[in-house]
């Protein structure tokens, strides 16, 4: 594509590299739409630079650190000594990785790469600036056009990100040594899985949190298990405060917080990380110029299509809207794409998995029984402790369980919570049931490997009919 004060032609734009973005730009390629696809920052989005890989890699590390330390009652002992600066270097050697393999991806499949900022000029037409001086912008001409712009952390008043003392997740991920004290505002999954990530580098972690609990939205016996494990850590929470201002010390940061009351708190630290959640970004692509407004959540609604209001543009991922997951956002890219090029295809809700990548692991799909009851479905629950898993007990994981929810009378699968060890992996297996239109019988059914975890999930079922046998 030529660059410079010049109007170029595609069949399908893709505006952001992300999960949504990239996968909507390939999955376009391979059905034969000439495709481009504009990315103002790095390929593989927040999700690969600054968010789900990093982090991932940064607890996997940490993990590896604190088990070796606290191994004692398998026979082990070691005291293992962390190089901050190296984890870091071999956290964005993965990271690197991915990225360039995205983009290698998306030229292998024909995709056209354009880096710069794009902008709707009309209904047909982006502009797009180039990065660095003298390079100039190109308009390009466009039937179909895919918004992948993701999302950003949101700031609290007061805590604007300055990547020393007020922290974004970006920036804690980036960190090349680890604060003896550390702040976190916020104990949602991003405020959770890092503050773990600290605790176990050795950080004297505090966090403040406005609600009564930590990881609001998931059931009270599901965050308990967390929640304690947390503070076993040594991580101290503090509900129902929110962050109120802070101000700079002789060795660092005092953080004031206020409760219900009014009553002040304050709480030194070398750093403070804000993680009180992330907003979809629409204000970057000029959508007034296709008359596009944004719902009262900062997000484009969508039908089933993944179509906006504006005819010919698309909405996939953060930028959607709830739930703010890499893997829906990939499914969404995926259907835009192949409805740009006139496929049958939609987005179908109904088992998203969730994870949150905590010690231990939370994953869930599907409805919980009180969402079922409020479905008008007559759920039926079957659970499975880890503490009677052959397998968690070998690993040393006695903490969570498995719970399956199905209909009584038909036995359909209508979701699942899980929490332990490997849950991420563990809810495919549930996930695919429901998608199915799986029954209890049929995972009860199917002989499980052991000794494993996933034998957790038979018994669950299992229980749900009343068949259980390694539980009472």
């Amino acid at each position: 594509m030529v660059v410079g004060d010049v109007t170029t032609g595609t069949e399908l734009l893709v505006i952001g590299g992300g999960p949504g973005g990239y996968v909507a730009a390939i999955r376009g390629a391979q059905l034969g739409l000439d495709t481009t696809l504009v990315e103002r920052d790095a390929y593989g989005g927040t999700c690969l630079n600054h968010g789900c890989i990093p982090s991932k890699a940064l607890i996997s590390a940490s993990d590896v650190a604190h088990d070796a330390g606290q191994a004692e009652e398998m026979g082990v002992f070691a005291d293992p000594a962390v190089d901050m600066a190296g984890m870091t270097e071999w956290k964005d050697g993965v990271v690197t990785r991915l990225t360039r393999g995205v983009e290698a991806l998306c030229e292998s499949a024909g995709v056209e790469l354009v880096e710069g900022a794009a902008e709707f000029v009309d209904d047909g037409t982006v502009r797009v600036a180039h990065g660095g001086e003298g390079q100039g912008s190109e308009s390009i001409a466009f039937e179909h056009a895919v918004v992948a712009t993701g999302s950003r952390p949101v700031e609290v008043p007061g805590f604007e990100f300055d990547g020393e003392r007020i922290l974004s997740s970006k920036d804690a991920l980036a960190l090349e040594s680890v604060p003896e004290k550390l702040v976190v505002v916020g104990a949602g999954y991003i405020g959770m899985e890092l503050s773990t990530v600290f605790a176990k580098l050795g950080a004297e972690v505090t966090v403040v949190e406005m609600l009564e609990d930590a990881l609001p939205g998931y059931e009270d016996d599901v965050a308990a298990v967390v929640r304690e494990r947390a503070a076993d850590l040594g991580i101290d929470f503090n509900f129902g405060e929110a962050a109120d201002g802070w101000e700079e010390t002789a060795d660092g940061i005092r953080v004031r917080t206020l409760d219900t009351d009014d009553e002040v708190t304050e709480y030194n630290a070398e750093q403070c990380l804000v993680a009180v959640g992330r907003e979809p970004v629409t204000d970057t692509v000029n959508l007034d110029a296709i008359a596009l407004q944004p719902d009262e959540d900062g997000a484009l609604p969508t039908d089933e299509q993944c179509r906006t209001a504006a005819e010919s543009v698309f909405a996939v991922g953060d930028v959607a809207g709830e739930p703010m997951l890499a893997h829906k956002a990939m499914a969404e890219g995926k259907v835009a794409a192949e409805a740009a090029a006139g496929e049958p295809a939609a987005f179908d809700h109904q088992a998203i998995p969730a994870a949150v990548f905590t010690d231990p692991e939370i994953a869930t799909v599907g409805m919980t029984e009180r969402e079922a009851e409020a479905a008008g479905f007559d759920p039926v629950t079957g659970e499975m402790p880890l503490r009677a898993n052959g397998r968690a007990l070998t690993v040393n994981e006695r903490d969570g369980f498995v719970r399956v929810v199905a209909d009584a009378d038909e036995e359909f699968l209508l979701g699942a919570q899980i929490v332990g060890p490997e849950a991420s992996e563990l809810v495919a297996e549930l996930g695919l049931g429901i998608e199915m239109g799986a029954r209890l019988e049929d995972v009860a059914g199917t002989i499980h490997t052991h000794p494993t975890l996933s034998e957790a999930v038979h018994e669950a079922a299992a229980a749900a009919r009343g068949e259980a046998v390694h539980t009472r």
